[in-house]
Parts: C-alpha cells; structure tokens; sequence
C-alpha cells in the first residue's frame, strides 16, 4: 500500500509541476537569469502543495514527501538538460525550475538542500563558460537562497564550491576564483569554522622539487637577451613560469637610489639556486625551524637571497640608467599608469635551472618569495616568550607549540625583517610603499585570526538588542532632546563686581574723554630728549621710543597734521606745537585717536 500510495504522490506531483512549469514558461520566456521569479508568481503552486503536503495519506511521512517532490524535480531537471544548451534562451526553463525549489525549499515543501544539489550536478556537467553562467544565477540569488535553512545548505555549497575551484586553474581564471571566494565569503558567517584550520596543520604535500645540477643549460635564455618595449627596462621582463609584466623604473631627477651599487659585479646565482630553493621547506613546514641546525640554516639562506636580491635591484637601476640615457631624445609611448605588476597572477613558479635567472630579475617573484619570508618571520616572533605569555590563557592546544624563540633569533628576526621592509618599500615614486603597506596591513591583521584560532573560534556575533532596552534607549534620547529653560550660569545676575572691581566711577573722568592738544605733549617730549643725552644704554633707546611715540600721538592731535609734520622736521622744529592751536574734538572721536600712555 505504502508503495502505491508513493507513485500515486510521484504522478500527481509531477502533473503539477509539469503544469505550473508550462505556465511560468510562458510569463517568463527566454529573459535569461533575470528576473527572478518570486512568490506571487508561484503563490498557486505552494498552494497546492502544502495542500498535498497535509492531505497525505498516514502511511507516509515528511521524508517521503521531500523524496516524491526531489524525484519529479530531478526528472524535469535531467530532462532539460539534456536538451537545452546553457547559451540559448530556451535555458531560462532551468532557472525558472531552480527558483521554483527555492521558494518550496523556504516553505519546507521540499529538502532545504535540494536547490545546491542541483547547482552541484549542473555545474559539473558544463565546461568552464557555462560555469561562469551558472554562477552568475548563484550570485543574483544568493541572499534569497542562503537566507533560510543555511544549515542543512553549507556544507553542499562549500563542496560544490571547493570542486568547482579544483578545476579551475589560478592562472587563466583568477577572476572567476575569485568570484567563488566572494561568494563563499559573503554566504558564511564571519565566524563560521568551515574553512579554519583549527589544529594547525600544515599543506606538508606541497613539496618543491627543484635541478640538482645548479649550473644553467647554454641555451637559457638571459634576462638581457629578451626584447622588451621601450617603455620597460631589458632586466625587469617577465618570466614565463610567473607571466609577470612587473617594472621598476629609476627614480626621478634629484632623488638618491634607494641603495648606491657599490659592487657592479651579478650575483652568484649558481650557488644561490639550491639555497634558494630549499627555503620552501621551510615555508611550507614552518616548525622544521624548531630544530636549531634548520634555524642556522634558514638565517644563511635568507641573508644570502636578500643579498642578492639587493645586488640585481641595483644592477637593474644601473642598466635602467644606461637605457634612459641611450635613449634621451627619443619620443616614448607611456601607456597606463605604469603600475603593470597589479595585472601578474600568483602561480606556482617553475624551479627549472634555466629559469632561475629571469625569475630573480622579476620584481613581482622577489616581493612573492620576500612576502613568503615575512610570514614565516611573524611566525617565529609569535613563539618569543612575551608572546607566548599573551597566549598564555587560549583554549585551542593545537596551535600553541612548546618551542620558544630565544631573544637573540628575536633580535635577529626583527632585524631581517625591517631590512624585507625596507627593500619592499622601493620602487617607482611612492608605488613600493603603497605595496608594502598593503602587505603589512594583511599581515597586521591576520594576527588578530591567529589570536581568535587560539582561543578556539569563539562566537563573534553580537546578539540582537532587546525590544525593552531600545524602547528604554529612546525615552531617554527623547528626555535628552526636549526644549528645557537653561538656568543662569553662576553668578550672572550678581554685577556687583563691576563697580568693586574696575572703579566705573574712574571711567568718567572728563579727562580721558577729551582729546588732548598738540601743546600737550610737548613737555613730554622735551623730557625724553633730556633723558636721552644723558641715560645709559638702555635708558637712551627707551626715550627715543618714547619721544616717537609721543611725537606721533601729537601730529594724530592735530587738525592739519600734514601741514604740522613738515614744520616739525622730523623731531627738529619742537617749537611749532606750541604754535599750533587746536580747538579739542568732540569726545565721540576719542574712538579714533590714541590716547596718551606711557
């Protein structure tokens, strides 16, 4: 009966959704992706499923239900894709049925999953550019279907997800990499522990093999034999393994190189090279260091890569001066702003011999591997003593190590890694330390995850506000913002001050209203002349001072000040203030004068 009863649910779902399906069709035909459909179009179709849903017979249950509707949709589903084709509109069919069990999967009418399972299937049945179709449906609709039952939908979309990324190679399609991390990133919670590393394990099967002979082949190619654009310096160009179009230009007229090439002569890249190359050991197995002979090791090896690194900045400075002079006169295309090294993907670099050349002459392969080294360098400085006591209180063992850093490899490491910032820093006019700054700030960071994966991953969500505290919150902003009468500041309405204080009484003296004459001033003058031909040094210039002052405030006195200054000549003539004779102007210009003080 059970059995009968299914298929009698699978024939009656499927007439239906074959009905409504032909109906939605028709309002939406070939519109592509969008627009989506909502739940006024399907409002009758969850009608009547829900109806389905409570009028089924005992002998089944919710999980037969969801097994019926998955069947009839998976059967509609296999069936248009093996007749549609992602490029025609005609496939505006399989976006109409994915948002169909969007919105059933929100009313629980049928598995919360069921939506990504089928995403899953049809992004594995399509070459890379169907996939970037699939994905741009996932991103139109990715608040609507992440939004209710994330937790039965997240670990079918970080499969589906993480086997998409597997196929996609980081080189050709960065982009579209980096539009399913964003999707990853924008669908969990910040908090979410699906892609941490909460025991510190380390990708120990990314091993780099590398030539035991470090001598190169005699037809590798050189860094000077590759023919470059004007525009770029003949050292700077990019390597095949990295596919970098990085440059570095010399500084501008008046500015100093960043570090004068003392020693003209390359670097040793033979020897270099396997020196160079087991670094990655390390960087792919950091706690190798722990040992002190790998410790020993990894300082030598990172000095010498520094060093050389030094050598080729300042011999491809040399060899950009010596281009620019060759060249002076000549009319130079510039294109862009100069800033190629943005466009350079982050691959995994070849370790073939012959190309060990170009990729060191490569800015964006130094500042990769110099990246590299800064990471493994805040990694030691986390296991110094002051450190480790402020990691002291975490709950997550896993990542917290017995090894504790001495103080003279802390001392060590610090200095190394001022000297990585200093080299980063370099480049053409300020772009080296917008680099670097962005670097640190990914760094800085970073060290915040590491202290949250320390501490186990605790919860970073901050719980909703309560209805009574926000309806508390608002009386009193209302309380706060209503008119109130200010009181009176302290001691306003007592003046009494005033006339205790300033005398007011003092102030009406007629005498410091009136004007005062010319005649005035002239005994104060002839006083200063006095104590001029026979004070000290510093009595002599405070009379002069004060006789200017004096003499000017006098011809200010004046009515025909002009005529007044020419009989005075300059201070030599005294006798004609006594022969001006002046009216006093009234006290309402006393505003305009200066009055007398010494």
């Amino acid at each position: 009966m059970s059995a009968v009863g299914n298929l009698v649910s699978i024939q009656d779902y499927r007439d239906l959704f074959s009905h409504h399906l032909a109906k939605l069709d028709i309002v939406k035909s070939g519109l592509g992706i969008e627009p989506p459909l909502t739940e006024v179009d399907c409002a009758e179709l969850v009608t009547l499923v829900e109806a389905k849903a409570v009028n089924k017979s005992p002998e089944q249950n919710s999980k037969a239900h969801y097994a019926a509707v998955e069947t009839v949709f998976r059967e509609r589903f296999y069936s248009l894709l093996q007749t549609e084709s992602i490029d025609e509109p005609s496939f505006t069919r399989i976006w109409n049925l994915l948002d169909i069990v969007a919105i059933l999967s929100d009313h629980e009418l049928c598995e919360p999953g069921l939506i990504f399972w089928l995403v899953e299937e049809l992004l594995d049945s399509q070459i890379i550019d169907g996939c970037r179709r699939v994905f741009d449906y996932l991103e139109s609709r990715r608040e609507r279907i992440t939004a209710k039952h994330f937790a039965q939908k997240h670990l079918i979309i970080l499969r589906s997800c993480n086997e998409l990324l597997r196929r996609l190679s980081r080189a050709e399609d960065t982009v579209f990499c980096g539009r399913v991390f964003i999707f990853l990133f924008q669908s969990f919670p910040l908090g979410d522990k699906s892609s941490v590393n909460l025991r510190g394990e380390f990708h120990l099967e990314n091993v780099t093999v590398y030539d035991k002979d470090n001598k190169k082949s005699a037809d590798a190619i050189k860094p000077m034999d590759i023919e470059v654009n004007p525009d770029r310096t003949v050292s700077e160009a990019g390597t095949p393994a990295a596919a970098s179009t990085a440059k570095e230009e010399t500084p501008g007229p008046g500015k100093e190189h960043p570090k004068s090439a003392k020693d003209d002569s390359p670097p040793d890249l033979d020897s270099l090279y396997p020196i160079f190359w087991g670094m990655q050991a390390n960087f792919s197995h950091p706690i190798r260091l722990f040992q002190p002979e790998n410790l020993t090791s990894f300082k030598e090896s990172l000095a010498a890569t520094l060093d050389c690194f030094q050598k080729v900045h300042s011999n491809i400075l040399a060899s950009t001066n010596r281009l620019d002079e060759s060249k002076r006169g000549m009319k130079r295309k510039r294109s862009g702003s100069g800033l190629e090294f943005s466009n350079s993907v982050n691959t995994k670099y070849l370790t073939n011999r012959d190309l060990f050349d170009l990729e060191v002459h490569d800015i964006a392969f130094r500042r990769h591997i110099l990246v590299q080294a800064l990471i493994i360098l805040d990694f030691l400085l986390s296991l110094t003593a002051s450190a480790k006591l402020k990691l002291s209180d975490s709950m997550n063992k896993a990542v917290l190590y017995p090894f504790t850093l001495s103080e003279e490899d802390a001392a060590w490491a610090l200095s190394t890694k001022a000297s990585i910032a200093s080299y980063l820093q370099q480049g053409n006019g300020n772009e080296g330390k917008f680099y670097y700054r962005m670097v640190d700030t990914v760094l800085s960071r970073d060290k915040n995850w590491v202290r949250w994966k320390a501490d186990s991953c605790p919860s970073i969500d901050r719980p909703p506000v309560k209805v009574e505290e926000y309806l508390d919150a608002q009386q009193r902003l209302k309380k706060l913002c209503s008119k109130h009468a200010l009181p009176p500041p302290p001691g306003a309405a007592e003046l009494d001050f005033l006339s205790k204080n300033m005398m007011l009484d003092s102030l009406k003296d007629q005498v410091k209203l009136s004007i005062p004459t010319p005649e005035a001033f002239y005994k104060g003058i002839k006083n200063d002349e006095l104590d001029a031909e026979m004070g000290t040094p510093e009595e002599i210039k405070a009379a002069i001072d004060a006789k200017q002052s004096k003499l000017w405030r006098a011809l200010r006195a004046s009515k025909s000040r002009f005529n007044l200054c020419e009989r005075i000549d300059n201070g030599k003539n005294l006798d004609a203030l006594l022969q001006e004779n002046m009216t006093p102007a009234p006290a309402t210009e006393s505003a305009e004068l200066i009055t007398e003080t010494d």
